[in-house]
């Protein structure tokens, strides 16, 4: 069974390996083309997830109920990434 500390380590390795993914493809794809306030904003919004699943998981202790509290915070931060990323309801935040 993994420690706390381990499990707290990897929450925030899986952050940091999302950004280097973005990094790595950001520096070899034209397709792929994010300035240093795209990489800003995406560190805010996963390292800010991954607090709110961290502090999920040290303070709930009901199983079904930590995994549908992450289940909501992961669809949250999806629809923010998503409204960001395209504007899919319109609002100002993605510069509509």
């Amino acid at each position: 069974m993994m420690i706390q500390k381990q499990k707290t380590i990897i929450i925030y390795s899986v952050v940091a390996l999302l950004i280097g993914v973005a990094v790595v493809g950001n520096l070899f794809s034209k397709e792929f083309n994010w300035s240093s306030s795209d990489f800003l904003i995406a560190g805010i919004i996963l390292l800010g997830t991954a607090l709110i699943i961290d502090t999920i998981h040290r303070i709930v202790k009901n199983r079904t109920y930590k995994f549908l509290l992450f289940i909501a915070v992961l669809f949250v931060m999806i629809l923010i990434w998503v409204e960001l990323a395209v504007g899919f309801f319109g609002t100002p935040f993605a510069g509509t």
